[in-house]
């Protein structure tokens, strides 16, 4: 096996090459965005049920979680650039078929939940197949930047998709929003026929898949990144900040109302302030490009993301003011931890293996928030709400020194390529 090098005709044109590509993106995640806001917002009016909007979260996060690595295997096997449209094309027929009902009348929240799994599913298959591509037609030395410019596109949906879906809620029914994202996956299924994605050579690229091939590729997944200290490291860190730091953003409606004695509209500016951040941290990435070693760069912003999350958990309730600064630090450190850890995923990892390597990363972060719930709760409820900031904070930040000076993952960049590729196991 061995990891291709872009020619340096792609390298001169990639981007006229990725564009359609990521501009197709920026409408189905803007579309995406809508789409989700009017769903909980109408479960939110109709049933004023903190166990249906629980519920809702659940079915929306439980593909990616348990199908994941599945998904990822068949991604590694199958067309890339086909996976993205079939899953654009049938997250937008899941939609319609709710916008039927809700033109009928006769949405149920059940309906919502059988979409909200389904749309996740589309995902689940859609965002490997897409981060796996981005490696192979952008030069590795500029996969720092598309990942901050994605960081930045994120943030900026996060930010603009509320208040327009809410804006919109206002003049339009329901079924109007939903065909909106319709419309937009559609632009973005069509902007993918003009693409060419390269796919990665295997030696049993031509064998039927099964259920039993299917299960043995993510075994051999598992065991590449077993393999490989360095990548093992890498997926631990990344599920351990997950399990530190989302629960401390889960937090944030309780640390206003109770230590800031503040109301809806403080969390609306803290949050706002870390949207605000993330945008302009996914921008300065994609300009700076970030230091030479990429292992640097985001080390440097998970060190920060450590002293803004300790910060938070020593202020007193006067300092809501100085909240705010922290948390756009924090939104400002997110792209810069994140991006270049995609990135040097993307360049380290052989093509043939990213679908699965990614979903794994996917899988296990995302399984950390519910779990990190757990046991953030009952030590707010004994210890205070600031506690697990402090906790996680420290964690961050030790975390970011531990790995610039260990050499299973100090020396993860300088790894030679062909020895990187040998860590896949024979099948």
């Amino acid at each position: 096996m061995s990891i291709p090098s872009p020619s340096p005709d792609v390298d001169r044109y990639w981007l006229r090459r990725f564009a359609p590509i990521w501009i197709g993106q920026v409408f189905s995640l803007f579309g995406s965005g809508l789409a989700h806001f009017a769903l909980i917002w109408w479960l939110t009016q109709t049933t004023g049920s903190a166990v249906v909007l629980a519920t809702a979260s659940l079915f929306g996060l439980l593909p990616q979680v348990l199908l994941g690595p599945f998904a990822g295997a068949l991604v590694d096997r199958w067309n890339r650039r086909r996976v993205m449209m079939l899953a654009d094309s049938a997250i937008a027929m899941a939609t319609l078929g709710l916008v039927i009902l809700f033109a009928f009348e006769r949405a149920q929240p059940w309906h919502v939940y059988v979409v909200l799994f389904l749309r996740s599913l589309g995902n689940a298959f859609h965002w490997p197949a897409m981060q796996a591509s981005t490696s192979l037609m952008v030069p590795e030395r500029h996969l720092s930047r598309i990942a901050g410019a994605n960081q930045a596109l994120n943030g900026l949906i996060n930010i603009a998709a509320p208040p327009i879906g809410a804006f919109l809620l206002a003049l339009w029914p329901l079924p109007h929003i939903l065909a909106i994202d319709i419309l937009t996956a559609l632009i973005a299924v069509n902007l993918l026929w003009l693409v060419h994605i390269p796919q990665p050579q295997r030696t049993d690229a031509e064998s039927a898949v099964t259920p039993r091939l299917v299960v043995r590729d993510v075994r051999d997944g598992l065991r590449y990144i077993a393999a490989w200290p360095g990548l093992l490291a890498i997926l631990l860190m990344a599920t351990l900040i997950n399990f530190l730091l989302n629960p401390a953003f889960a937090l944030l409606p309780l640390l206003v109302t109770r230590h800031f004695r503040g109301e809806a509209i403080h969390l609306g500016w803290l949050e706002s302030g870390y949207g605000i951040g993330v945008v302009l941290g996914g921008l300065l990435l994609s300009v700076w490009g970030g230091f030479r070693r990429k292992l640097w760069t985001s080390m440097t912003g998970l060190f920060a993301t450590g002293l803004g999350a300790m910060g938070m958990g020593f202020l007193p309730p006067s300092a809501y003011p100085i909240a705010l600064g922290l948390m756009f630090w924090l939104g400002i450190a997110n792209p810069i931890t994140n991006g270049p850890l995609f990135a040097l995923v993307q360049a380290r990892v052989a093509p043939e293996m990213q679908g699965r390597v990614f979903t794994v990363i996917h899988s296990l972060a995302s399984a950390m928030t519910p779990l990190g719930m757990l046991f953030a709760g009952p030590i707010a409820d004994w210890l205070g709400l600031q506690t697990w900031y402090i906790i996680g904070g420290l964690g961050c930040s030790a975390m970011s020194l531990i790995a610039l000076f260990w050499p299973v993952t100090a020396n993860l960049e300088s790894q030679p390529l062909s020895k990187v590729a040998s860590a896949e196991p024979s099948s």
